[in-house]
């Protein structure tokens, strides 16, 4: 079994569980129950996590380099801001699937004062957060 801040992950001889998801971490104003990743698994493509954006939070405008992912909302509404300039807007729900293309400069916010979004996260990349980078809002002229 191993046990540390990414999950008690149970299993052996290729397959793993880690129950209840574990602890939470934070990164980019989203918390993170602990899921599956290279980093406590034997993962190689891919890593899950079920991340929490509280009321009113903002994930601060970064790019997925080079991986895909897709969300499922549990709970809450979310407004994307993306493009080029973040010009483009886009509000899904509980029950949405989104599918984000590598490279797409994006920001996420909670559109509730008072509820959580929750969201279950895949990548098509086994690190958590070490290719995804940060991105400024351009200036508006």
């Amino acid at each position: 079994m191993h046990n540390d801040e990414f999950g008690s992950v149970e299993g052996a001889d290729g397959i793993f569980t880690i129950r209840g998801g574990g602890n939470a971490r934070a990164w980019n104003g989203i918390r993170y129950k602990s899921g599956m990743s290279a980093k406590n698994v034997a993962a190689k493509k891919l890593s899950m996590n079920v991340a929490t954006i509280p009321p009113g939070g903002v994930a601060r405008a970064h790019i997925h380099v080079d991986f895909e992912v897709m969300l499922y909302i549990l709970a809450g509404r979310v407004r994307h801001e993306y493009g080029p300039t973040l010009e483009y807007t886009l509000e899904n729900e509980a029950g949405d699937f989104i599918f984000i293309e590598p490279g797409i400069p994006h920001e996420v916010f909670n559109m509730s004062e008072t509820e959580p979004v929750v969201a279950v996260v895949a990548r098509s990349d086994a690190s958590e957060w070490e290719n995804i980078v940060g991105f400024t809002r351009p200036a508006k002229v």
